[in-house]
C-alpha cells in the first residue's frame, strides 16, 4: 500500500491508541521496594531458622517480578496512529522496538469492522477493503474501544460527505 503527504485541512479525524498501564514508575519503584522488603524479612526468618535456601528464592521471586513487569512496560511503547482523511484511512502500526508498518486504505469501499460481545462490548475493530483487512486497538480496555468506535465511525461518515 502506498503512503501520501497529506494536507492538515483535508485530515477529518487524527488519534494515537496507546496501551493503558495502570502502574506508573514511582508505584512501580515503590512496589519493588515492598515486595523486596518482604521477600528479605521472609527470608532472613528462614535463614535464621536455618533454612538458607529460601533466602535465594525468595530473591528469585523479586527478580521474577521485576522482569516481568519491566518486560509489561517494555510492550507498552507499542502504538497505533489512525487518521482518516478525505480520501484515504491510514493506520500506522508501531511495535515496541519502534518499527512502523503502514495500512492505508483508500476513503471510498473501506469499511470499519467490529465485533460485540454482549457483555464484554466491542471485541474486535478492523478496518477492510476488498480482501485487505487489518485489526487494530486490540490493546484497548472494553470502554476506551467503545469510545473511540463511535468518535472513528462518526469520522468515518462525515469524512464521506
Amino acid at each position: 500500500m502506498s503512503s501520501h503527504n497529506i494536507a492538515s485541512n483535508d485530515i477529518v479525524f487524527s488519534a494515537r491508541l496507546t496501551p493503558y498501564r495502570s502502574l506508573n514508575q514511582q508505584g512501580f519503584t515503590i512496589l519493588i521496594g515492598l515486595v523486596g522488603a518482604l521477600c528479605f524479612v521472609i527470608g532472613m526468618v528462614f535463614f535464621a531458622l536455618g533454612l538458607w535456601p529460601v533466602l535465594g528464592f525468595m530473591g528469585l521471586d523479586v527478580a521474577l517480578i521485576y522482569w516481568a513487569f519491566k518486560s509489561n512496560y517494555r510492550a507498552a511503547r507499542a502504538y497505533e496512529d489512525v487518521e482518516i482523511s478525505r480520501r484515504h484511512v491510514l493506520l500506522r502500526k508501531v511495535n515496541p522496538k519502534g518499527i512502523a508498518s503502514n495500512h492505508e486504505f483508500p476513503q471510498f469501499g473501506t469499511r470499519f469492522e467490529i465485533e460485540r460481545h454482549t457483555e464484554i462490548g466491542i471485541t474486535k475493530m478492523q478496518l477492510s477493503h476488498r480482501s485487505n483487512s487489518v485489526e487494530f486497538g486490540y490493546f484497548l480496555n472494553p470502554l476506551d474501544r467503545d469510545s473511540f468506535a463511535s468518535a472513528f465511525q462518526e469520522a468515518m461518515i462525515t469524512a464521506k460527505h
